[in-house]
């Protein structure tokens, strides 16, 4: 790699199979949600092992962030009412809560697998806590378990956030069936990705039709009959709703990456086991382990220590590589700095340390030594 080719961090699997199906999706000239949306939920529903569940059903929406709004507004989240969220998290969870008229209270994370720390969530409910939202985090899951405890025992649903987790498994079970609600998100950078999309599953399956009815603005008209590529011309309105629904030509693209999910799926595996491996010995950075065969690696993340994190971001990206920051705390944003948090001593700490490393499904084994071959050699 002497010409020192720009590898960035994300880099989505886009074949011939993808850009077959868009034409497909185009040239039969229904772009809004069609047929292909419905072959999309179905095979989510396979691969989440509901298909033939009486006691959960999904629908596809727009993006991940529409999931995480809906979702909230089921439950019933509105003014007054608090969500409990790590700080360390993705800002479209703050941003939903907030559309919701709610108020995000900021928990820590776990030191060891930066997902939720579930006996700092306990510190913090309360009589306004409407919902707790747990996230698994790159190559760590949730203590899910935990959370199922926590739910049963003071009332209160968790949203799971699995948007980086689709196609991985807690304790044997397909991530989809942990909680009272999952979302997933096939954003660009996702494991899969329908360009822009999301799911929402529901241990619910009785409020499917105003799932339905909300990501369409509310209109009541049958899905079923979108599903066929037509549409109904008279309808009623029971309450607000969204532009939420999932786009023809997203879903027949999802299609296709889901075909090779089992592919990606070891692509990233064996490169995250790689990183690992390769990395752990250096004492200037934390490389996390992982139960790395029961997952869908979204990224891979180093914890780099001593202020180094910036030195060590410049110097790879004068190597032309790519990294990125999962994430900046919630707390930092100046939208969200007067919100009520509890002790975020392991936000502060990983805030300053975390970077994420390129992860692509079709990485060559060239790039991945050329990455690991120049982290080694920083110090």
């Amino acid at each position: 790699m002497e010409d020192k080719k720009f590898i960035p961090v994300f880099k989505p699997l886009i074949e011939n199979e993808e850009i077959e199906s868009a034409i497909e999706s185009l040239e039969l000239g229904w772009l809004g949600m069609g047929s292909y949306v419905n072959k999309f939920e179905n095979e989510v529903r396979k691969i989440c092992d509901i298909e033939n569940s009486k006691k959960r059903d999904l629908a596809a929406v727009s993006t991940g962030h529409a999931a995480i709004h809906l979702s909230l507004l089921m439950i019933g989240v509105k003014a007054g009412d608090e969500v409990i969220t790590p700080s360390f998290n993705n800002s479209a969870d703050f941003q939903a809560i907030k559309a919701c008229g709610a108020d995000p209270v900021f928990v820590d994370v776990n030191k060891d697998t930066l997902c939720i720390d579930c006996d700092k969530v306990v510190e913090l409910i309360n009589t306004k806590t409407k919902c707790i939202i747990a996230m698994d985090y790159d190559i760590h899951l949730c203590d899910h378990n935990r959370l199922k405890e926590i739910s049963k025992k003071y009332n209160i649903p968790i949203l799971h956030d699995a948007a980086h987790s689709f196609g991985a498994y807690y304790e044997g079970i397909p991530i989809g069936n942990q909680h009272q609600y999952t979302i997933f998100s096939f954003d660009p950078v996702k494991t899969i990705t329908c360009i822009d999309g999301g799911i929402i599953v529901t241990s619910n399956p009785a409020e499917i039709k105003r799932i339905h009815a909300k990501r369409l603005i509310g209109m009541t008209q049958s899905a079923n009959l979108m599903y066929t590529n037509s549409r109904a011309w008279t309808y009623d309105m029971n309450e607000i709703g969204f532009r939420y629904h999932m786009a023809n030509t997203h879903a027949a693209i999802g299609l296709a990456q889901l075909n090779k999910l089992d592919n990606i799926r070891t692509n990233r595996q064996r490169i995250c086991k790689k990183y690992y491996d390769s990395l752990k010995h250096n004492n200037w950075l934390i490389a996390p382990s992982g139960e790395f065969d029961n997952i869908n690696p979204f990224l891979y993340y180093i914890r780099v220590i001593n202020d180094q994190r910036d030195k060590l971001r410049e110097y790879l990206k004068n190597l032309g590589i790519d990294t990125g920051i999962h994430w900046q705390p919630g707390h930092k944003f100046s939208f969200l700095k007067n919100e009520k948090r509890g002790d975020l001593s392991i936000t502060e700490e990983i805030a300053k340390q975390i970077l994420s490393l390129p992860l692509h499904s079709n990485m060559s084994e060239e790039e991945l030594d050329y990455i690991i071959s120049a982290i080694n050699n920083f110090i």
